[in-house]
């Protein structure tokens, strides 16, 4: 892969290049309609495909908050067109890497010393590229460490790169701007988390050692002493990520203990400490033929409220949701409905949240469930799709969901994700959590 020599920091620069993309983007429409009257057979994927390389090729070269939000969207399948969710989700762990001088020059920078002066030996290309950062291998005293690196200037554009990167989220994801404004905030809240090095690597100190009694979890030891606000050093895992792991065909026993692991580890966060590793994509996990699962990348950690966390999971009680008016005040609290709505606003709303709800929550119903049931996926997507096409949710004025609710659904969505990929049976009842917080204690 082709190595970047530099990398726009600059608001001017950075703003030029989602110009210049955006442009491309205009051309490739113009050729999409060209062709259509020629063709009308011809179906948008050939233009979802030639916006989807445009834009991508620019958030990678441009890194940071940009590539961010890529990633963020190509998790969400029922949300984008398939060319989009395959082309960024290149973002997870496959952005074209920095340049060696580029590296060596943060190292001097942050740490006053070149790579070679702190380990015995030092990988100089990068290993993988993502969003914020890459990881390089080294090695110290017999041990083999990975090396997370933050792209210069990342910090200093999350705002601005925001603001640029708006409108084109809006366009692709097709919400109304008010949808997006307290989402954005949300984001560029926990986006500017990501980018403190020294946040990251307290809390990843932290919930590794919270979450080590979970079984089947591997988390690397950390060193503070080989760290900056732009460096974190820590043991290399040894695994493979998800695609290449289903690739090697792991028997049901070992894709089950895996998708039991995954559970465990984000129930146990959500109800015990009341935050959760908010950036489940297959780039943060290492699977292993033996059934352990390596966790890393603590950069996105979401703090849940107590009164949003009481009032999320009220939403699993079939019994509570029967009684109307308590559903109503659920609902309000968690901004599902608004005091502004007109009464038939919020019989439609409410209709329309109580299906997907009684979908989404079914594995917390029961006992167990199987992941790899295809039909049950299907059913959720075809349903977010036909919601995400009526009039009354295009139409709408107000934003409906609290903006803690976005990276709380995008945890559980991304779980939901894997276990569909591992077609993971698990063990989801509620004894299993109460279980998991008593042996912690």
């Amino acid at each position: 892969m082709k190595e970047q020599t530099n990398i726009p920091t600059g608001k001017v620069e950075r703003a030029s290049r989602f110009v210049t993309t955006g442009l491309k983007v205009g051309t490739n429409y113009l050729k999409h309609y060209t062709k259509k009257l020629i063709d009308p057979s011809i179906s948008r994927e050939e233009l979802h495909a030639d916006n989807a390389e445009d834009i991508y090729d620019t958030l990678s070269n441009l890194k940071g908050s940009a590539l961010k939000v890529a990633q963020m969207l190509s998790m969400d399948r029922g949300m984008l067109p398939k060319a989009y969710t395959e082309r960024f989700a290149m973002s997870q762990y496959s952005a074209p890497p920095l340049s060696g001088p580029l590296v060596i020059n943060t190292f001097v920078k942050t740490l006053g010393k070149t790579p070679s002066q702190l380990y015995d030996k030092f990988e100089i290309q990068a290993s993988n590229a993502a969003s914020i950062g890459q990881v390089h291998k080294a090695w110290k005293d017999g041990k083999q460490l990975a090396i997370k690196i933050q792209y210069p200037g990342v910090a200093n554009s999350v705002k601005s790169d925001l603001r640029i990167v708006k409108p084109f989220a809006i366009r692709i994801v097709g919400m109304n701007e008010v949808d997006m404004d307290k989402y954005f905030e949300e984001i560029e809240t926990k986006l500017l988390e990501e980018t403190d090095y020294e946040l990251e690597l307290r809390r990843s100190v932290e919930v590794s050692q919270q979450c080590a009694h979970i079984p089947n979890l591997v988390f690397p030891v950390y060193y503070p002493e080989m760290s900056s606000n732009r460096i974190i050093t820590m043991d290399w895992l040894h695994g493979f990520h998800l695609k290449e792991f289903l690739e090697l065909n792991p028997s049901q026993e070992v894709r089950d203990k895996i998708g039991q692991a995954l559970w465990d580890f984000y129930q146990f966060q959500v109800h015990k400490l009341k935050k959760v590793h908010a950036d489940p994509h297959p780039g943060n996990f290492l699977m292993r033929e033996d059934g352990t699962v390596g966790i890393f990348d603590f950069g996105c950690i979401k703090e849940i409220p107590e009164d949003f966390y009481i009032n999320y999971f009220l939403l699993v009680d079939k019994e509570i949701l029967k009684d109307e008016a308590r559903r109503k005040e659920i609902y309000t609290a968690l901004e599902m409905i608004h005091p502004s709505d007109t009464e038939k606003e919020i019989v439609f709303f409410s209709a329309l949240f109580q299906k997907m709800i009684d979908m989404l929550t079914l594995p917390f119903t029961l006992e167990t469930f199987d992941f790899g049931d295809e039909s049950y996926f299907a059913e959720i997507y075809a349903y977010m799709d036909y919601v995400s096409n009526l009039k009354e949710v295009r139409e709408s004025k107000v934003a409906r969901g609290s903006r803690h609710s976005l990276y709380v659904n995008r945890t559980y969505f991304g779980l939901y994700s894997i276990l569909s990929d591992l077609k993971a049976k698990v063990v989801t009842g509620n004894d299993r959590i109460q279980d998991l917080i008593k042996k912690a204690l």
